[in-house]
């Protein structure tokens, strides 16, 4: 909870490896929060450390400190500072123990203190923030942090246009701008461009409408040609045919449901894509001479289908969100929504479940994993201890959907989940598709005019096996 610029400094800085080997964390945030009290064992050091509580957070403090408590040469405290500035650990701060501490125990100080004083240095061996580089840092954060306070329209729309980048996936960024009253409009022939863009107010916020670059497998130069004719607006596929759209773009367009305006969902869309190898019309815009009168009725698609469907296309849905398809289940084995986590106690047993998003196993962490999931109200922070990550290897590196059983640590107004047991729940997202029996994770719908076409010569199959497109995009994992 920051209160000044300087605490971001401090955040930007304290999450380093440095800090955090060299167990400097805690201290800081006890201190910060008046749970400890802030002490200096000599006046030269509380000049050095006082901004920061008399925890050495930035390599310019190491060097100030190896100077006026240790006796060290100013090119020894560069060599030191030298020596911590790496991004990998090779043990070169260990060569300075003795100097620092002899040096520590002849100017009056405890060979207890310097001994915490080396082991603070040491752990910048895995790397530590110079004070100026985590105040740039902090600049950034400063200024990301007011865009998205006050901007969240734009500020979503600049992050998608950025991808790939970052920690979250599109799906997440765009429920959290919808969380912030910000409204997100579906790819569309009519009212898309390539990149995402920003269309008229609604209420304090400009709407998001999503370009053709959330959509897999378009190209720039046909979308190019889709906007230069698009003119007054498109009004059926055949002017899009006779534009020179590629019949495989049109179908991709179809799959992303982006044939709206003209009245057309996906289903309705493909099939009448089908239609191309029938007699075409003589002129342009003109409908094919067997095509009027020419009615079928297609089996409606239901939501958790469309659902499948956009998530294979543009790896997100504006329509719902998978979990809340299977809420009924979960909640007949007793699984709490992740939104309902904050009127929980901490030492609650909890159950949770969610779609996998981050994995992260950090080599500062003691062999931790962590994990983020998300359900169709909000996110759980799952903590899984080394010996149960052995335990449970294939659950965690594998589930679409997971399952944690554990206790709540609730610290302030932060929640985790202290796994205990963890179970991999994805086949129950094949109850979104009656189509997606055989395998969840990879689509492998037909049109509706190749439904009699053995499996063996589905074109639309062949490809998608071939690209083993995935249905739920895969979670973001530690290396």
């Amino acid at each position: 909870r920051p209160r000044t610029f300087y605490d971001l400094v401090i955040e930007v800085a304290i999450v380093r490896p440095g800090p955090i080997q060299g167990d400097m964390v805690h201290p800081y945030l006890r201190r910060r929060n008046k749970e400890e009290d802030v002490s200096y064992p000599s006046k030269a050091l509380e000049e050095i450390l006082k901004r920061t509580l008399g925890v050495p957070l930035f390599q310019e403090q190491a060097m100030k400190i190896a100077i006026v408590a240790a006796g060290f040469t100013a090119a020894e405290a560069d060599e030191l500072r030298r020596s911590m500035a790496t991004f990998k650990m090779h043990g070169m701060v260990t060569k300075f123990e003795d100097k620092l501490v002899n040096g520590m125990l002849a100017n009056g100080y405890t060979r207890d203190y310097a001994q915490r004083v080396f082991k603070q240095l040491e752990g910048f061996g895995s790397y530590g923030f110079p004070e100026s580089h985590a105040a740039s840092f902090a600049l950034l954060v400063y200024v990301s942090s007011w865009l998205k306070c006050f901007y969240p329209d734009v500020f979503a729309t600049a992050l998608l246009n950025s991808m790939p980048m970052g920690f979250y996936q599109p799906a997440q960024i765009i429920i959290d701008a919808q969380k912030h009253a910000v409204e997100v409009r579906p790819v569309d022939i009519n009212f898309s461009g390539w990149d995402n863009g920003l269309e008229e107010f609604v209420g304090r916020y400009r709407a998001i409408r999503l370009g053709f670059r959330q959509v897999k497998g378009l190209k720039v130069a046909d979308m190019e040609l889709l906007l230069h004719s698009r003119h007054a607006g498109y009004t059926g596929l055949n002017q899009l045919r006779d534009a020179g759209i590629p019949a495989a773009t049109l179908e991709l367009l179809a799959d992303a449901d982006a044939f709206r305006s003209i009245g057309l969902d996906r289903r309705q869309a493909l099939w009448e894509l089908s239609t191309r190898d029938k007699p075409i019309a003589l002129f342009q815009g003109q409908a094919a001479p067997d095509a009027k009168g020419e009615q079928v009725e297609l089996p409606v698609m239901s939501l958790p289908e469309h659902v499948v469907e956009d998530y294979a296309s543009t790896s997100l849905s504006l329509k719902a969100h998978p979990v809340s398809f299977i809420r009924d289940t979960l909640s007949q084995l007793h699984i709490v929504a992740n939104r309902d986590l904050a009127g929980k106690k901490n030492g609650d047993a909890i159950k949770v479940a969610g779609l996998v998003l981050v994995r992260q196993r950090p080599g500062t962490a003691g062999g931790i994993c962590f994990m983020t999931i998300e359900d169709e109200g909000g996110y759980a922070n799952l903590v899984i201890f080394e010996s149960l990550f052995e335990k449970y290897r294939k659950e965690i590196l594998q589930s679409k959907l997971i399952m944690a059983e554990g206790t709540l640590q609730v610290e302030g107004s932060v929640i985790h989940v202290i796994v205990k047991r963890c179970y991999d729940l994805s086949k129950l997202l094949r109850k979104l598709s009656p189509q997606q029996a055989a395998e969840p994770s990879v689509l492998t719908l037909a049109r509706p005019d190749e439904t009699s076409i053995p499996p063996g010569v589905n074109k639309r199959a062949q490809v998608r096996e071939k690209v083993n497109e995935e249905l739920f995009p895969g979670a973001r994992n530690f290396r």
